[in-house]
């Protein structure tokens, strides 16, 4: 099931890098007050996640990277959520998907139901892997697959449709 979508990959000298990162960095504030609605649906859904990996794949790891930093501020600021704590780590694990994302797009050239999945399944062992290290506690990390499995359906068949939609 590949798809054929036009990718890009933004320089930051662009200002549609800024532009479109921007843009991204909106959706990350909307986005999650819907899914907040839903008990639990922010960790369920990780909605941050599946717009980090959408704008990273489509128009590049540098404009992924720059909503992935940028997101989890933003939300504390407005919202004040997530938690200043919790800032370093999601920043992180949102970096490690915006640069896989990115990167596999740029590589590829193609979007396909297996390369999510791998960008995916790839981003959460790495992420877990620092969250382990960073607070020693394994809870955390196996709840993204126990409690956040409709999250990471939702990156992966979620960006396969919406790029397929966003065709140009």
């Amino acid at each position: 099931m590949t798809t054929n979508v036009k990718l890009y990959s933004f320089d930051y000298a662009e200002g549609k890098t800024y532009l479109w990162a921007a843009l991204f960095v909106v959706a990350n504030m909307v986005l999650p007050q819907l899914f907040h609605l839903i008990p639990q649906g922010g960790i369920m859904f990780a909605p941050l996640s599946f717009v980090i990996l959408t704008g990273a794949y489509k128009l590049g790891w540098k404009t992924g990277l720059l909503a992935a930093l940028a997101s989890p501020i933003v939300n504390n600021l407005l919202w004040g959520a997530p938690l200043w704590s919790v800032i370093p780590l999601m920043a992180l694990k949102l970096a490690f998907l915006a640069l896989a994302a990115g990167f596999t797009a740029q590589y590829f050239k193609k979007v396909n139901l297996i390369l999510l999945l791998g960008v995916v399944l790839a981003t959460e062992l790495l992420g877990g892997l620092a969250e382990l290290a960073l607070t020693g506690g394994i809870a955390a990390t196996l709840a993204d697959f126990t409690i956040g499995w409709p999250g990471l359906l939702l990156q992966v068949f979620g960006t396969w449709a919406l790029l397929r939609l966003w065709k140009k």
